[in-house]
């Protein structure tokens, strides 16, 4: 076992060192300009995140020579836009969810690039074969109003299900909702990396919708990267060099999965080498290059999370016939 662990950690080291050592050779171009400053601050997340935490030799080959990762713990995922509205981080990658909430309430929020599809996945007991099937179904999330609450309400509102009365969700902040599942206590719950890939390797439940096969929702970016509007309007080169950087750790996870899950585990962002694998493996981190952010697709599915964030009620044929006619495009 030592000596796998020897060849991972050589491959690791060979395949980051040839990436810092390109990277090195590139720094700023000269046409970017100085950086206004060489400080970041980057918000932490789930293990889809991975990017984040792959940026520091990117973000030294841009000039950054301080690069933090303030502690997240007193902002839910649904508060990822607040964090970095507020300022106590200057950009976060988050799902599209957690910003169009901030920007709706005009917090000073910009969203600067689509970084990956698809890492979310709708787990479910055997006796569900698909989300008509969650009618009077329990269903757990960490809170109404988190991403997987607004991501389901939409999916099954999508297939005609009231997500209102006709799904029991089952709230609780201090039990994960896998933790529930694995126990048996709930019948469903949609599940971020690492969780599907530790629930197919312990082969509990099954996956009823995958994120990131499964249309439409294969078609949009599922994670975002957004900054604070001050230091994006303040910084401009700094920004521009943090989301290429960030592009480039995203090529990274893609190209280079098996030293990019080493790096994760080494720098203590996640404990599991082989459930950080799967997930760099399972997620499609090289679609930023083909997808357009602001294509007419991506602007119908913001208008339909947008809705369901609104205090309006929900109709049910709106964001089926919103979601239906950008998958038919």
């Amino acid at each position: 076992m030592r000596s796998l662990q020897t060849r991972r950690d050589f491959l690791t080291t060979a395949a980051m060192a040839s990436v810092a050592s390109m990277l090195s050779a590139t720094r700023v171009p000269a046409g970017d300009g100085a950086l206004e400053t060489t400080t970041v601050r980057l918000g932490k997340g789930s293990l889809c995140a991975a990017p984040t935490y792959l940026t520091q030799e990117l973000l030294a080959a841009e000039g950054f020579t301080d690069v933090q990762y303030p502690e997240m713990s007193k902002f839910s995922t649904a508060d990822t836009g607040r964090a970095v509205s507020r300022g106590h981080v200057d950009f976060s990658q988050g799902y599209a969810s957690q910003f169009v909430q901030a920007i709706e309430a005009g917090e000073p929020v910009t969203l600067l690039a689509g970084i990956h599809v698809g890492c979310i996945e709708l787990f479910a007991n055997e006796g569900i074969r698909g989300i008509t099937d969650l009618r009077g179904r329990s269903v757990g999330v960490q809170a109404l109003g988190s991403t997987p609450h607004v991501l389901l309400t939409l999916m099954a509102a999508q297939l005609g299900l009231d997500p209102v009365g006709d799904i029991r969700w089952v709230t609780d902040p201090s039990v994960k909702p896998i933790e529930r599942f694995v126990d048996g206590k709930i019948d469903a719950f949609l599940g971020f990396a690492p969780e599907p890939q530790e629930l197919r390797a312990r082969q509990i439940g099954h996956s009823i919708l995958s994120t990131a096969l499964d249309r439409p929702w294969s078609q949009y970016f599922c994670c975002m990267l957004a900054g604070n509007r001050e230091y994006v309007r303040r910084c401009p080169v700094a920004t521009k060099c943090v989301v290429r950087a960030f592009l480039k750790a995203a090529d990274l996870c893609a190209t280079e999965p098996k030293g990019a899950a080493q790096q994760l585990v080494n720098r203590g962002f996640t404990p599991r080498y082989d459930y950080a694998l799967q997930a760099l493996r399972d997620i499609p981190y090289d679609k930023w290059r083909e997808y357009e952010p602001r294509t007419r697709s991506a602007s119908t599915r913001c208008d339909c999370v947008k809705l369901a964030l609104s205090n309006r009620p929900l109709k049910r044929s709106s964001p089926r016939t919103a979601i239906g006619a950008s998958s038919k495009s």
